[in-house]
């Protein structure tokens, strides 16, 4: 599978290979754009922007979106595949984003035919007479959209989604790992009836290129999903007035109260720990267990952790699948190794499988200095800390500078209520894992861990602006 440029009036500066992340083998190539084709994307996207009579109207916004819709259903099974093969993600897990995908494509259509302005009182003031004042929605300007490897199928939709849906070209750069599904996602939205410009899929040569689309001046709004590290430092070198959304990682904490009924708990912590691989922002991390239950908690997790199959994601026997760079696979293994060093307890895993496996790990009271209890694993690992007092607990979850999804499990109303009170964090799950998420609810990071808020809803939102009118009239 090969992907030409996907600029019109561009021309390609090179080639991308994409490699399987399992087993090295060869996915397909994507051609890359540099400097000169950053320019013309760009150009290409301000042209049909600032010509008005070039606006898809919403009426054909929905239309182009239910054909995507019925396009993505019909190439299911070859858009699985293509996932597979560059993101690592198991079969299972990937025909549930796939579906996910589809839902939000029709969440993008749910918000045209519902978000809507609203009248601004007027008359209630002597100054304020005779005027009768209305909002609009109207699409904010060009996007910039910088994509994760994770989940290369759905990502794409909540960037580019809300982007078509409210009426602004955007420019997606996919993770330079997984950019096979976002050119597919395009080809469909282009099949559909989308003008290419308004959809422009790139690989770009170098960081520099990529740099180059974020903070150019005709650039109105930035869509960030990956590292800390990077989406801050562009933001910081975004043009005066372009706005952005920041997605970022957390280390998700879980507490667990004496009475947690850990039957229906703790399978769901295994699965939000170890789905993907621990790829995830807000996978299972941290879980703070009582002490009269901690060493409970973990043995269980560790033997499901042990139930669970690692290997070829194409298969649909598999439950975990690679990490997608071996260099992360050669990371765990450091922090997992530190952790032991400095007195935590290996309930389970510890060990590499391959160059590309990580074994589903269960660690019991590691250091809080260690960078396992620190940081953000991003891999099949799943820390165990005993805590005496609930304040302890919240405040132990609190301590870091990462604030997204967190987890109480109780069968206490008030004990839920106080830790949903005193958690830092965006959402928190009653008896649930960390890693749950629909596509239309809102998904913030806070803290470190991002800026704006996420879902497709919000995102439509943030791509747009409330445009006001007042009407001075003497008949009113």
């Amino acid at each position: 599978m090969h992907y030409q440029i996907q600029v019109p009036n561009a021309q390609p500066a090179g080639m991308v290979e994409v490699l399987s992340p399992y087993d090295g083998k060869r996915a397909g190539s994507v051609e890359t754009i540099d400097s000169a084709g950053a320019g013309q994307a760009l150009e290409n996207m301000t042209a049909v922007f600032n010509d008005r009579r070039q606006w898809l109207p919403p009426y054909e916004r929905m239309a182009i979106l239910e054909r995507a819709v019925r396009l993505v259903q019909a190439r299911s099974e070859s858009l699985i595949d293509i996932a597979i093969a560059e993101g690592g993600k198991p079969c299972l897990d990937t025909e549930i984003e796939l579906s996910r995908a589809i839902d939000s494509i029709k969440c993008c259509i749910d918000c045209i035919r519902t978000e809507r302005g609203s009248e601004i009182p007027m008359q209630l003031t002597p100054a304020s007479m005779n005027r009768l004042a209305f909002t609009h929605r109207a699409p904010i300007g060009p996007v910039v959209a910088i994509s994760a490897f994770n989940h290369p199928l759905n990502l794409i939709v909540h960037q580019a989604g809300p982007a078509i849906a409210s009426g602004c070209p955007v420019i997606i750069k996919p993770a330079r790992e997984t950019p096979l599904s976002a050119f597919a996602l395009a080809d469909i939205f282009h099949e559909a009836g989308l003008p290419k410009a308004w959809c422009q899929p790139v690989v770009v040569e170098d960081l520099a290129v990529a740099e180059q689309l974020v903070t150019d001046k005709r650039v109105a709004f930035f869509s960030f999903i990956g590292s800390a590290a990077v989406g801050w430092r562009l933001r910081s070198k975004l043009a005066p007035g372009t706005r952005c959304a920041l997605e970022h990682g957390g280390v998700a904490p879980v507490i667990i109260a004496e009475d947690a009924n850990l039957d229906k708990l703790l399978p769901l912590l295994a699965k939000g720990g170890f789905y993907h691989a621990g790829q995830v922002c807000v996978s299972v991390q941290r879980v703070y267990a009582h002490r009269a239950i901690a060493r409970t908690v973990a043995e269980r997790l560790a033997i499901l952790a042990e139930a669970m199959i690692t290997g070829d994601p194409a298969s649909a026997k598999t439950d975990i699948g690679p990490l997608i760079r071996h260099s992360e696979v050669d990371r765990i293994e450091s922090w997992v190794n530190e952790a032991l060093q400095e007195k935590a307890t290996l309930m389970t895993g510890g060990k590499r499988l391959s160059d590309s496996l990580y074994s589903p790990t269960v660690l019991l009271n590691p250091s809080e200095h260690s960078k396992v209890s620190q940081k953000e694993i991003f891999g099949p690992l799943i820390c165990v800390y005993e805590y005496e007092a609930i304040d302890d607990a919240i405040n132990r979850a609190n301590a870091l500078p990462y604030a997204f999804q967190a987890a109480i499990a109780t069968q206490n109303i008030d004990t839920a209520l106080y830790a949903y009170t005193h958690l830092a964090a965006s959402t928190i799950l009653v008896n649930d894992h960390t890693a749950f998420r629909v596509d239309w609810m809102p998904f913030a990071g806070l803290r470190e861990s991002g800026y704006g808020t996420g879902g497709i809803p919000y995102t439509y939102r943030d791509m747009q602006i409330e445009k006001m009118a007042i009407f001075h009239s003497m008949a009113l």
